[in-house]
């Protein structure tokens, strides 16, 4: 059977899910397909009462079932079948999620769900697997570390991967033994809720998940603000981890779990395999159309091979090919919406303007929906608009260098340190540089994540703080407290 679909053909699940149960609202923020721009629904949007409402229900679910104290195995055997139940709706999943995302269907089934069901399966196997400790003390004591878990945790996603997202963040905070109150974003929030009824129908405690859908400043603000939220994960723009941080600060005190912007260096030399760097330059910056925070979007090239590598990038992205998620061939990517695609191109036409040349690109694609041309820019320095800001579509820029110092000069940027990518056949220079760049991740001789999901993501200055993924992620969801005895 073939996923392609009819956008007008597919059932939303509109409402908040409750404990359990899917909450009608009426009327909210206007929805716009990205592949069409056509209208189609109306998000609903939470305030504080039904953010009340979710708390209540996640801290009754956490009681009844004991979630948190119940032989971790058990909680391992929920979720791994929550996992299997989401591979087997992929396809019912992907078109939910295809219709408003950026996502393409054919890719949400190979790729999002079917790594997103991976991961709940890796983190779940946490749960009866990392514990508390003895430590060490004289003879006439015990000490020792408990971990427990933190309650109810808040979590946040961003619309360019709303169905992965939303496992890196229940996945580890579910196995840790917490409930869940999710806020998808607005713009892509109704696979979030399907993925929460399957939950349900996996055999999770109903409230364990609660989802509530709305806007960052109003349904955001109650969330992370809210005095019984434990802990607040997010991912998203630096500027609105910043207010998270604001909001928190002027509520309470709870740790968090930041993900945010990225700006992240591609450095090239000349003795790298070129044909392979092309292939994943390209691909770093046409993949989901540039919308990923660690998407690659500064190449650093030695300047003996830029003219080589250059050639080989560009026609790779001359070669996208743009078309609806709904279709499953497509491979190429809308922007989210009207605005981010003037946005896209207001940065474009600065970079310009401040002295970069496009060699391809530079304008909305004629196309149904909001496409925007893959372009590629050259004669930029530090203070170019295209390098200083997170553009957060198909834009590369290319500068070049002739010492390593020049290039890890170039690569450093005052704001961003999330990701980084290093193509080079040298051992040494791929330590000395691994060693140096200011990044929380760094990839060599290729630019993507893994299915090794013991990795951990993260950043470094306003890039964010903590870690999704990997061990990391779990342990972020247990508190510990110290016991000492006297024997």
């Amino acid at each position: 059977m073939s996923l392609s679909f009819d956008p007008d053909t597919i059932p939303l699940p509109v409402g908040h899910l409750i404990g359990g149960e899917l909450i009608p609202a009426e009327g909210g923020i206007g929805m716009r397909r990205p592949s069409d721009g056509k209208s189609y629904v109306a998000c609903p949007v939470a305030g504080i009462d039904m953010v009340d409402r979710a708390v209540e229900s996640a801290k009754a679910a956490l009681k009844a079932s004991n979630w948190g104290g119940v032989r971790p195995r058990e909680r391992t055997k929920a979720l791994q079948a929550w996992a299997d139940l989401i591979e087997a709706e992929a396809a019912t999943l992907a078109r939910i999620e295809a219709l408003s995302s950026t996502r393409p269907v054919g890719q949400l089934v190979a790729g999002d769900i079917a790594i997103t069901a991976e991961q709940i399966r890796f983190f779940a196997e946490f749960a009866d697997k990392e514990g508390g400790d003895l430590a060490p003390t004289d003879d006439g004591s015990l000490g020792m570390i408990m971990s427990e878990p933190y309650g109810v945790v808040g979590a946040i996603t961003p619309w360019n991967f709303p169905i992965s997202m939303a496992g890196w963040k229940l996945g580890p905070a579910l196995a840790a033994g917490n409930a869940v109150l999710l806020k998808p974003s607005e713009m892509t929030s109704f696979s979030a809720v399907y993925m929460a009824q399957l939950a349900v129908r996996a055999g999770l405690p109903a409230g364990l998940i609660n989802v509530v859908l709305g806007d960052g400043p109003t349904t955001g603000t109650a969330l992370t603000g809210h005095p019984e939220i434990a802990k607040v994960s997010f991912t998203g723009s630096t500027c609105a981890g910043s207010a998270i941080m604001e909001n928190v600060a002027r509520t309470g005190v709870k740790p968090m779990t930041l993900e945010l912007g990225g700006k992240s260096p591609q450095i090239v030399f000349a003795d790298a395999d070129l044909d392979k760097a092309a292939t994943a330059i390209a691909g770093s910056v046409t993949f989901n159309a540039g919308q990923a925070c660690v998407a690659g979007t500064r190449l650093i090239v030695e300047k003996s091979v830029a003219e080589r590598l250059t050639a080989a990038i560009l026609g790779k992205m001359k070669a996208v090919r743009p078309g609806p998620t709904w279709d499953a061939t497509t491979q190429y990517s809308p922007i989210i919406s009207e605005g981010q695609r003037a946005r896209i191109d207001g940065i474009v036409r600065a970079a310009v303007e401040a002295g970069g040349e496009c060699l391809t690109g530079g304008h909305a694609m004629d196309h149904a929906g909001y496409f925007y041309e893959p372009t590629l820019i050259t004669g930029v320095d530090q203070s170019n608009p295209a390098i200083v800001e997170e553009i957060f579509g198909p834009v590369l820029t290319v500068q070049t260098f002739e010492t390593e110092e020049e290039a890890l000069a170039l690569s450093s940027h005052s704001t961003y340190g999330l990701a980084s990518g290093l193509f080079t056949s040298d051992l040494s220079r791929t330590i000395r540089f691994a060693r140096k760049l200011e990044a929380g991740t760094v990839w060599v001789n290729r630019y993507s994540r893994s299915r090794d999901h013991i990795l951990p993501t993260g950043g470094y200055k306003r890039s964010g703080i903590g870690k999704d993924l990997g061990r990391e992620a779990y342990l972020a969801n247990r508190r510990t407290k110290s016991v000492l005895i006297s024997l």
